[in-house]
Formats: C-alpha cells, structure tokens, sequence
C-alpha cells in the first residue's frame, strides 16, 4: 500500500504553522523532508508525527532549537516501555486537576493494568506503536480522535482521561480567563472546562489555531450543541455531509454519527460545545 505524502503547503496547515515555518526547522536540523527528483519536499505521516510535536515543543514549550533536538534524541532513544526520560520529564504539565497525573502516563498504567502490550492498543485505535509508546511518555501526539479511541477502548471518558473534576457539588462557578485546561495532547487543540462537577452535559471552550482538527472522524453516545463565538469551524458528519460554521452560527447533532472538524478559517477560531450526556 502507497503511503500517502503531502506538499509543504499541505503540510504545514496540518501542523498549524506556515511553510516558512516549516523550511526554517529544516535549516535548524530538526527534520530531514523527503526529496523527490526534482527536490520538492514531501512529508509523510511519521514527518508529520515529528512536526507536530517539534511545534508543541516550540510554541507550548518555549523550547530552543538546541532544545527540542536533545528532546527528540532523547524521544527516539528511549525503548518503548522506558521510564519517561528527563527531558520530557521536566516539562510542565497543562491540565485540568491540578494533583492529575499525566495523561499519557494515565493511558501506561491502565495498559499495564490490563496486561496489553503497545502493539495489541496501538492496533485498536488505529495508530502505530511509536506514536502510543511516545504519547505514554510524553502525553503528546495523540490527535482528539486517536485519544477518544483510547478512552473507550479503556471504557472511560476523554473527560475524565484528562483530569476533569468530577467530584465538586452541583453548583459550578467558573470565572472568565480562569477555566481548567485539558492536557494538550494535540497541536493546536486547546479544551477548556466551563463546567465542573458530575453533572448530565459536559460544557467545554474549544481554542483551535489554524488548521488544527479533529484528525479523523469518531463517534459515541448522546447529543452535541456547538456554538462558534469567532473564526470558522468546518463539521463533516457521517464521512460526507459538510456543515460551514461561521461566528454567530450554532448546530445540533447526534453524537452517534460518526464526526470530524477542522478549523477552516486562517486565524483563530474559539467555539462552545456542550455535550450530553456526559460521554464524551
């Protein structure tokens, strides 16, 4: 099977930067493009893995070049079942509980809890065994599809895999600018909680820069509300049917069928999606 490769322009809305961007961690060493003949660059899904987290690691991280390419060496280093190694180790954490381990360390201990080995996870939620084995040590890398997957196959919540609070009483008071973050596991996907506690509706502020996505399609039980309050959002429902969402537009679905979406402006878009009940 023919593995699917992408231009630098395709590329980088992938990862979320900009081509110049892209030409200018290939100067500093931190990846190596494929060449055609003719010297046109083309990435693949590893480069793609590798570019993602070059930029979570530069724009979330603060990172140097010098940095991130000691960070990678470490990454590639370290065997699939290997304590976390130091340098990711030191890097802080964003996350909705402020005591929540890691989510990728999470995602290890239920594994090893269960007896499964990379291979067996990896092979059900559709991604390869580097990419979970470096999500387990990194929390990173892992798209918000691919980490659903995860959850269910662990029959729990990606709410609850990334540390929400589901503890507090029935009264919930968030203030503005002060919302508990999830993990960021994903390059330029950034969920917030409006709401806090067991409660039947998971209430959530979604932040996407450009390009970011789901990266897939994925479904489970209940009823979905998105409101857009800027940019743009693009929601493909059941493999075919595409839905523009612009500021000010809201929509309701099923979340049984299957769903995708993508930020389809060129500047930041931020939505309220509301969920329930709590499955998601």
């Amino acid at each position: 099977m023919q593995t699917t490769r992408f231009k630098i322009a395709e590329a980088a809305r992938m990862v979320g930067v900009s081509p110049s961007t892209l030409r200018l961690w290939e100067s500093q060493s931190l990846f190596e493009p494929i060449r055609t003949e003719s010297g046109q660059r083309l990435y693949d899904g590893d480069l793609l893995e590798r570019l993602k987290r070059i930029a979570w690691l530069r724009q979330e991280q603060g990172l140097n070049p010098a940095a991130i390419r000691e960070f990678l060496k470490t990454d590639e280093d370290a065997g699939p079942d290997m304590p976390l190694p130091p340098a990711a180790a030191s890097l802080p954490e964003r996350k909705a509980g402020a005591d929540e381990i890691p989510v990728g360390h999470k995602v290890r201990r239920m594994r090893r809890a269960a007896g499964d080995t990379l291979e067996t996870v990896a092979r059900a939620i559709g991604v390869t065994t580097s990419v979970l084995s470096t999500f387990e040590r990194t929390s990173q890398g892992l798209s918000l599809t691919a980490l659903h997957a995860v959850a269910h196959y662990f029959g729990t919540t990606v709410s609850i895999l990334c540390g929400e609070d589901t503890t507090r009483p029935n009264e919930s008071l968030v203030r503005y600018g002060e919302w508990p973050t999830w993990p960021a596991t994903s390059s330029g996907v950034t969920v917030q909680v409006l709401a806090e506690g067991a409660k039947q509706m998971q209430c959530h502020r979604f932040q996407l820069a450009p390009g970011a996505s789901s990266e897939g399609a994925y479904q489970h039980d209940g009823e979905e509300f998105i409101y857009v309050l800027t940019g743009s959002l693009e929601i493909v429902l059941d493999g075919d049917q595409f839905f523009e969402l612009n500021a000010g537009d809201s929509f309701t679905f099923e979340s049984h069928r299957p769903h995708s979406w993508r930020n389809s402006s060129k500047s930041e878009t931020i939505l309220i999606w509301i969920n329930t009940p709590a499955s998601f």
